[in-house]
C-alpha cells in the first residue's frame, strides 16, 4: 500500500520565535540559549529577510554583542505548506541548514520546520524506519580529548556543524560529546559598557573541552533501527547518537543521516528516476570552489556508470584528513543508496580525487555484481532443464534423473 508522506503543514511549528531587523546580537544569543534552538527568522515588518544561526555566529567570534543581526543573515531554503517530507528533507540537506521557514502564497512567514521536526515523525514512516543504524552511520569524525583546549575546536567548526564530536578519555572510551551550542558557553560573556566582562580575564580558548561537553553521550548498539534511533534523539532532544562497541565510538548517526533515507522518494514509497543527491562532509571550511568542482566532476562520471546497473539515489562522501607527514593524506568513505540497496567503500591515500575515483569504480563493481547475481542463479539453476529443487549435489544421481526424464 502506498505510503502517505506528511507535509510541511503537518510538521511545522507555527508562530516561531522571530526578531526584527536591527536587533542586537546579544538578544539573538539570549533567545537561542533560552529556547535551545539553533536559528531565528529575521523580519522587516512581516517580510522575511533571512535567518540568523548559531553556526553563523560561531564563525564570527570577534564581533561585538551590539552587532545588528541583519549583518549576519543566512539565506535559507523556502518551504511551502504542501511540500512533502522527502522534498523538505532534501531542501534542508542541500542547503546545510537545520531549519527552514514555511511561507504562504504571499511570502508571509507561517512557521518554521526543523530537522528535529522531521526526525520526530520518522518512526511512523515504515519505508525508512526499518533501516539499521550501521547502514547509515557516518564515521565519528575527529576524536576530541577531554583535556584538549576549546581553541582547537574553532578549527573544526565545519565538522561541528554536521554533528557533535565525540569526546574520549586517554583510553579512547567515549565520555561525552561537544557541539556548536556547547561552544556558546565560552564564546560570549556578560557585557559591561558594551564590552566583554572585564572581570573575566581568562582566555576562553584555553578552557578544557571536558568542562563544556555534555555527558554522558547518548549511544546505540549495532542492530538498532533507524526508527528507534530517531525516537531516542527526539526524547533526548539531541541531533545525533553515537554507535559504540566496547565503549568506543565506531560511528555517528546524525539527523542528516536519518533524513537521507527519505531523499528521492515519492508518495508511493518508491524512488523514481531523477537527480542524485550528493552530500560531501568533512572538508575544512566551506571548501575551495575548484576542489568542489573537481569532486563534482569525478562523482558525476562515476554515477553515470553506476546508473547503467541501478538507480542511484543518495551518495554520501566523508573526507577525513590523516595525521601524517603529508598534508594531502586523507581517507574517503562512501555510502551509496540505490534502488538495489546500500553500498559502501573506502580509500586512503595522498590524493583524495584519485581516492574518490577509485571509490566510484568500486561502487560500480558492487552494484553490477548485485544486478548480475540473479541472472547467474537462473543460468546455474536452470541448466540442462533440471529444476532448482531437484538439484542433489550428486553428479551421478543427477545424470540418472536427466536420463529418466529423457533429457540426455
Amino acid at each position: 500500500m502506498p505510503e502517505t508522506w506528511p507535509t510541511a503543514r503537518d510538521l511545522m511549528t507555527a508562530k516561531p520565535i522571530t526578531l526584527p531587523a536591527g536587533s542586537p546580537l546579544s538578544t539573538a544569543l539570549g533567545l537561542l540559549r533560552e529556547h535551545g534552538i539553533h536559528e531565528i527568522p529575521i523580519l522587516r515588518g512581516k517580510v522575511l529577510l533571512g535567518m540568523i544561526t548559531f553556526e553563523s555566529i560561531a564563525r564570527r567570534t570577534n564581533l561585538p554583542l551590539q552587532t545588528r543581526v541583519d549583518h549576519l543573515l543566512v539565506l535559507p531554503p523556502l518551504v511551502t505548506v504542501t511540500a512533502s517530507y522527502p522534498e523538505i528533507a532534501e531542501q534542508l540537506l542541500a542547503a546545510g541548514m537545520r531549519a527552514a521557514p514555511v511561507i504562504g502564497k504571499k511570502g508571509e512567514l507561517l512557521g518554521i520546520l526543523s530537522r528535529s521536526d522531521l526526525v520526530r515523525a520518522l518512526p511512523g514512516l515504515p519505508s525508512i524506519a526499518g533501516h539499521r543504524v550501521e547502514e547509515i552511520a557516518s564515521p565519528p569524525g575527529l576524536l576530541v580529548g577531554e583535556t584538549d583546549p576549546c581553541g582547537s575546536l574553532f578549527h573544526q567548526i565545519r565538522l561541528l556543524e554536521e554533528h557533535p564530536l565525540p569526546v574520549v578519555d586517554r583510553r579512547g572510551r567515549l565520555v561525552g560529546a561537544v557541539g556548536v551550542a556547547d561552544l556558546g558557553r565560552v564564546l560570549w560573556r556578560p557585557t559591561v559598557g558594551g564590552k566583554r566582562d572585564a572581570a573575566n580575564r581568562g582566555n576562553v580558548f584555553d578552557v578544557e573541552v571536558g568542562s563544556i561537553m555534555h555527558s554522558p553521550a547518548v549511544t546505540v548498539a549495532k542492530g538498532t533501527s533507524a526508527g528507534a534511533a530517531a525516537a531516542l534523539m527526539s526524547r533526548q532532544k539531541i541531533s545525533s547518537v553515537f554507535v559504540v562497541e566496547d565503549g568506543r565510538p565506531t560511528g555517528v548517526v546524525s539527523q542528516a543521516d536519518l533524513l537521507g533515507l527519505a531523499v528521492g522518494r515519492d508518495p508511493s514509497g518508491e524512488t523514481p528516476p531523477g537527480d542524485v543527491y550528493v552530500q560531501v562532509t568533512g572538508l575544512r571550511g566551506s571548501g575551495d570552489p575548484e576542489t568542489l568542482a573537481e569532486i563534482d566532476h569525478v562523482v558525476a562520471k562515476g554515477l553515470r556508470h553506476i546508473a547503467r546497473h541501478a538507480h542511484p539515489i543518495l551518495l554520501n562522501l566523508h573526507i577525513s584528513p590523516q595525521g601524517t607527514h603529508r598534508s594531502g593524506d586523507a581517507s574517503v568513505q562512501a555510502r551509496l543508496h540505490t534502488d538495489r540497496g546500500i553500498f559502501y567503500a573506502s580509500q586512503t591515500g595522498w590524493n583524495f580525487f584519485a581516492g574518490i575515483a577509485t571509490l566510484m569504480d568500486e561502487l560500480e563493481t558492487q552494484v553490477r555484481r548485485t544486478k548480475e547475481e540473479p541472472a547467474r542463479g537462473r543460468r546455474r539453476n536452470g541448466r540442462r532443464g533440471v529444476p532448482d529443487e531437484e538439484t542433489t549435489g550428486d553428479p551421478e544421481l543427477e545424470a540418472r534423473i536427466r536420463a529418466a526424464r529423457g533429457s540426455d
